[in-house]
């Protein structure tokens, strides 16, 4: 039974989301400010701790997506409802622009505000994209769904890979992983001639995530977790 209203759990997903877009994206205008000072370590590191922190803090109350992508991707998993993936989806894009807004008038738009974009052909850069957001969902669903994973450890494995893919792919493409994450930079800076990447390549590589998760699992449906927070 679901326990939690759904005004509660689009705060949720607007407070966690705002988190990820100010935190990272700040973090990424900082060190442009700072000549560096924070380097590419710091920077994906304060991807993955924010999101560590945001998991922890609201995975009880929304399920904690933050990513359109994987509120698509439970949904045709069929761990979440289709009545709200549009409200899910609305909020976590409208945290992610007025995050880029508070950053911009905060802070600066020095390093283009975070901007995802790639010097790889446009074929290897989606498909970095789409194998980044496959593993991500692929732990997401692990420690979300299945009530045998540790709960509490959610929080620890998808901010580390949120960090760890953002260590390796972030030279490549930015690690996106989340179309509002790209979304919310590219609307502050009017610079979309990428962001087809961004939006594309994490909604097919979501559902593939969680569709090998699904595949690899021991089967026991007495251990299935919904993925809305109210598990």
């Amino acid at each position: 039974m679901d326990r939690v209203g759904l005004a509660k759990k689009l705060g949720a997903e607007f407070v966690g989301t705002f988190s990820l877009i100010f935190v990272g994206c700040g973090a990424i205008v900082s060190d442009a400010l700072s000549g560096g000072q924070l380097g590419h370590l710091g920077v994906a590191l304060s991807f993955g701790l924010v999101i560590l922190i945001m998991v922890c803090a609201t995975g009880h109350i929304s399920g904690a997506h933050f990513n359109p992508s994987v509120t698509f991707a439970f949904a045709l998993d069929g761990r979440f409802p289709w009545t709200q993936v549009l409200p899910y989806m609305g909020t976590q894009i409208l945290a992610a622009i007025l995050a880029s807004v508070a950053v911009a008038s905060l802070v600066g738009t020095q390093g283009q505000l975070g901007l995802t974009s790639t010097e790889l052909s446009l074929g290897r850069a989606f498909g970095v994209e789409v194998v980044l957001t496959m593993i991500l969902m692929f732990v997401i669903s692990a420690v979300a769904t299945d009530a045998r994973a540790h709960g509490q450890m959610a929080g620890i494995a998808i901010g580390g890979t949120v960090a760890v893919a953002a260590l390796f792919g972030g030279p490549l493409t930015g690690a996106s992983m989340n179309p509002a994450r790209s979304l919310g930079p590219a609307v502050i800076t009017g610079e979309f001639g990428q962001l087809w990447i961004y939006i594309a390549a994490p909604l097919l590589g979501a559902p593939f995530g969680s569709l090998v998760y699904r595949l690899v699992r021991c089967e026991d449906e007495s251990s299935d977790l919904d993925a809305t927070g109210c598990c």
